[in-house]
């Protein structure tokens, strides 16, 4: 048995983002979990995949049987080079590769009850019934997980049995609810914000801060029913004021079933409320495939009308059209059914060993036949799914040969290749997407960081600080080195249209978005709707994923409904009133930025312009909403009065500002607020200040060009040492000892004059280095954190506020994105059966699904795309007016002729016209300067407007109309392409 990796503690660099999911505790059961994997197909390796980066103790691959054409349609980690060889020792080396902390052993021996008990979770795949129905009573027996997965074609299978005493200790893996409550009603806990609480009946509650009703709070948890509001509060004594109630996660004991009674009695757990009538018609197709294979020694041919054997079930109870298409494509292996089922399965075996998220109850079934053709007098012939002997056997088998010919031709535009974006590729190779005349172009210019390596599957250690496309591009020829792929390092956007201009576009066949912005996104989905193209997008946040698929003609857009913005924090709580970290946390980002970043940018820019233009200053002060002794002031203190000039400076500045922000800022407050409400950290340094001294002077030494310390006890030595502030409780300035000049001009008449005076010229600007310094939460050696999580957490004590660890400071201040392997897989299966929609050329609404799910509850939801509104001239947003600029003559079209084609042609009057933000015409122009564009060419009158030339890759201009029609009423119309090339 081959093996690889060792023990090791919690590698945060690596696990960053799935510690956001699943946390500590939880990734510690984990590891201490050895799970056998049995079926090295495309299934099989899936789960391997997403178990093997999720990081258990331990992980056994077996598999009995060797290496077919048709398990290369999905089967990523084998090569034709393979073909005969046993499936699970091929794939051990290479699935090895993604996680040095997980050991990876093969087997190709029998599953004996002897060798089953050394692991905790079992997972079957490509398994009969008989061994299932044996491992799944020994398991039962004997305290072990055990989870079946199996997929045919179309069709997936789950079942999961976790024991009759399996303890789940978060069963949706949100953030405990906290909210401030007040109890003005008798008998009753009301939430102060106005927005929805969260809290649910059932929930359990803490209650801390309670004024008045001193026996609640700290009290063990208890009970809520919710009225609209929170609980009952009568057998408590008197309230008096304020109070915090916060959630509490439960643990929830639940009992399986064994896998024989289970099969009698069946709990199914719903994928799709349109098909609520399938899972247990599904659950009777799989065990008479079972039979048919017992009795056969093989699966019933592709397409051949041989009908599924259905056992003893009454024959009136079943859909004999669904399990005849089940028998149709039972043979096949499809790369997309494969991810998604990979997904799936892998996340129950993580809730297995951890016990965090609810499991699937107990069966779970799927399938996707709105990706076969959608008239039955096309569907795939027994000839056209005959196997080939080729690697695509496993899809042609569902489809048939014709639409393996269609995906080898297929130009794709991949934008982004982090996680979603290698899942994709994957993909695309196992299907055979753009395998002949075809080609894929992926771009990205990230390069490939550690926190990528845990599910950014394509990537390993040593491909760290490469760029992302050309290495996922590389990693992907491997799989399949008929693939066509070419990586960009270009971000998608107006600069880089020359790029991605219209012959690009034009020559797609569609494009699938991978980012992680929702500005890039409604960029991407601007540009499919003007070239109509179809958009495949998908995204993923912790265990949600949601796919939504946009095709010309026929469903809205990405950008046709948003999400409400992000909750922001009021300024006023950021500054007087946090009662939550996260108030303190965005609190110390702010300071980041207006100690490290803001005054640097400020300061350089004053002296590189004030060189290059004497009126700059001027200029700038004048600018709106600028407040010229503000900027004044923050220049003339970066570039004097605290200017350091050695180490011991940086020091002496961290020092004096730490006792302002934490000591005298706090008591100035004490003027406005009550004393009860605030407390303030005194000398000595104690560890949580020295932290906040060595990362701001570290910092601020940065930012000035010198060199900085981690000597804790030099550091700590000069802190000591330097002159603290006196605190003045009568005046409002907020300054340091130092800057008794800077005080001097403040209080004088022309403050503002004399400040220009005091500021370095521009004859000595080579004198000062400053460098703004970017915010970067991942690097871990450049003090960046230590700031905030020391800034954090010490406004925290002032307010007594819980304070907060690295790990969740990292989480909220740097608004890090949860990720996990298992969300991913399963999200990008169901884009690329959207996808194999897509190419067949699929018209009905009713074919596409848009996907939402919860892989935590779970929950799973599919709908229907929504369909382009239709507006008052039977227009959508996938129409416009195609106006051809140059005439049969050769010549352009002026704007007299412009206007002329609109009146005549769709009887409409252009009220206004423009091109982005260039006004072009308008009925209220002036006459002269009417009279001198009437007769210009429309692209002349654009050059003139617009003062920007038009580049060569321009094909076509956009224009916006306002309209009235021949009733002389508003109308709205869609846009004009006007054609110049």
């Amino acid at each position: 048995m081959a093996k690889n990796g060792n023990d090791a503690e919690i590698d945060e660099g690596l696990y960053s983002r799935q510690l956001y999911v699943l946390g500590h505790d939880a990734m510690k059961r984990m590891q201490s979990s050895n799970v056998l994997i049995s079926g090295l197909r495309g299934l099989g390796v899936e789960i391997a995949k997403n178990v093997i980066l999720g990081g258990v103790k331990s992980v056994t691959l077996h598999d009995q049987g060797v290496a077919e054409w048709r398990d290369l349609s999905s089967q990523f980690y084998l090569r034709e080079e393979d073909l005969g060889k046993n499936r699970a020792e091929v794939s051990q080396s290479r699935l090895a590769e993604l996680n040095s902390y997980v050991p990876v052993a093969s087997y190709n021996g029998a599953l004996t009850n002897e060798y089953l008990t050394q692991f905790q979770v079992i997972v079957l795949t490509n398994s009969s019934l008989e061994e299932q129905l044996r491992v799944g009573e020994f398991c039962h027996s004997n305290s072990i997980k055990l989870i079946i997965a199996d997929t045919r074609g179309l069709f997936g299978q789950l079942f999961c049995d976790f024991g009759e005493d399996m303890m789940v200790f978060d069963t949706n893996g949100e953030q405990p609810l906290s909210a401030m409550v007040s109890m003005d009603s008798p008998g009753v806990v009301t939430c102060l914000d106005e927005a929805r609480h969260g809290f649910e009946s059932g929930d359990y509650v803490t209650f801390t801060e309670v004024q008045g009703m001193t026996e609640i709070n700290g009290c063990q948890p208890v009970e809520i029913k919710v009225l609209g509001d929170i609980c009952d509060t009568t057998s408590f004594t008197d309230y008096v004021r304020g109070g915090i109630v916060s959630q509490v996660k439960m643990p929830k004991k639940i009992a399986f079933k064994s896998l024989p009674s289970s099969m009698l009695e069946p709990d199914f757990q719903l994928t799709d409320f349109a098909k609520f009538e399938r899972p247990g018609q599904l659950h009777v197709g799989f065990q008479a495939l079972h039979s048919f294979e017992k009795k056969h020694s093989r699966l019933p041919k592709p397409w051949n009308q041989v009908r599924a054997q259905t056992g003893s079930a009454k024959q009136d109870q079943l859909d004999q059209a669904l399990l005849k298409k089940f028998a149709f494509v039972a043979a096949g292996d499809l790369a997309p059914i494969n991810a998604f089922f990979g997904g799936l399965a892998a996340q129950e075996v993580m809730k297995a060993c951890t016990g965090k998220f609810m499991p699937i109850n107990q069966w779970l079934y799927f399938d996707a036949l709105e990706c076969l053709p959608e008239t039955e007098e096309v569907m795939p012939t027994e000839e056209e799914s005959a196997p080939r002997n080729c690697r695509y056997d496993g899809q042609i088998a569902v489809f048939g040969d014709k639409l393996q010919e269609l995906l080898a031709k297929q130009r794709y535009f991949l934008v982004g290749a982090g996680a979603i974006g290698c899942e994709l590729l994957k993909n695309f190779a196992m299907m055979g997407l753009a395998t002949g005349d075809g080609e894929v172009i992926v771009t990205d210019m990230d390069t490939i960081e550690k926190s990528n390596l845990n599910r950014q599957f394509l990537f390993r250690p040593w491909d760290v600080t490469k760029m992302k496309s050309e290495t996922a591009a590389a990693a992907v020829k491997q799989m399949n080195p008929a693939i066509r792929i070419t990586g960009h390092q270009n971000r998608v956007g107006p600069d880089t249209e020359k790029v991605y201009d219209d012959d690009f576009f034009e020559n797609l066949d569609g494009v699938a978005n991978a980012l992680d912005n929702v500005d890039a996104r409604m960029y991407m989905d601007r540009r499919c709707v003007y070239y109509r193209k179809p958009l495949l997008e998908s995204g993923t946040l912790g265990t949600k994923g949601n796919v939504q698929v946009v095709i010309p003609f026929i469903t809205e857009s990405y950008s046709s409904s948003q999400d409400p913005p992000e909750k922001s924090i009021p300024i006023c709580t950021l500054k007087n009133f946090p009662n939550a970290i996260e108030h303190t946390l965005q609190w110390a980002r702010d300071e980041f930025e207006g100690l490290f970043k803001q005054p640097a940018e400020n300061a350089m820019q004053k002296l590189c312009f004030s060189h290059r233009d004497p009126k700059f200053m001027e200029r700038t002060l004048k600018l709106p909403g600028a407040q010229p002794l503000e900027v004044l002031e923050a220049v003339y203190k970066s570039l004097a009065t605290d200017y350091p000039r050695s180490w011991e400076d940086c020091v002496a500045w961290a020092r004096n500002h730490w006792q302002w922000q934490y000591n005298n800022n706090i008591r100035q407050l004490l003027h406005n607020f009550p004393p009860d409400q605030l407390i303030w950290t005194l000398c000595p340094l104690q560890d949580l200040h020295l932290d906040y001294v060595m990362a701001a002077a570290n910092l601020f030494a940065l930012s000035y060009g010198l060199e900085g310390s981690r000597d804790r006890a030099v550091v700590a030595k000069l802190a000591q040492e330097v002159k603290v502030p006196v605190f003045t409780p009568k005046s409002g300035v907020k300054i340091h000892v130092s800057d008794q000049e800077l005080q001097s001009a403040n209080s004088s008449v022309g403050k503002l004059e004399e400040l220009k005076t005091l500021l370095p010229g521009a004859d000595t600007s080579s004198q000062y280095k400053m460098c703004p310094i970017d915010f970067e939460k991942d690097d871990d050696t450049n003090f960046h954190m230590d700031f905030i999580v020391a800034a954090s957490n010490l406004r925290a004590e002032n307010y007594d506020i819980p304070p907060a660890d690295r790990h969740k400071s990292k989480l909220i201040a740097g608004k890090i994105i949860p990720a996990i392997a298992t969300t991913t897989a399963a999200v990008v299966g169901l884009v690329c059966l959207e996808m194999l929609k897509i190419v067949q050329g699929h018209k009905k609404l009713e074919s596409f699904k848009n996907g939402f799910m919860n892989l935590a509850l779970p929950f799973f939801a599919f709908s229907e795309p929504i369909a382009a509104p239709i507006h008052k001239i039977n227009w959508t947003l996938w129409d416009r007016f195609e106006v051809k600029g140059i005439q049969t003559s050769g010549e352009e079209m002026t704007l007299r002729q412009f206007l002329d084609y609109f009146q005549n042609e769709h009887k409409l009057e252009i009220t206004m016209l423009s091109q982005g933000v260039s006004m072009l015409y308008s009925f209220f122009m002036p006459a002269a300067k009417l009279k001198e564009r009437l007769d210009l060419p429309m692209t002349e009158i654009v050059t003139k407007v617009s003062k920007k030339k038009l580049g060569k890759h321009v094909r076509a201009l956009v224009f916006e109309l306002c309209c009235n029609d021949q009733s002389d009423e508003d109308v709205e119309v869609p846009y004009v392409r006007y054609t110049i090339r």
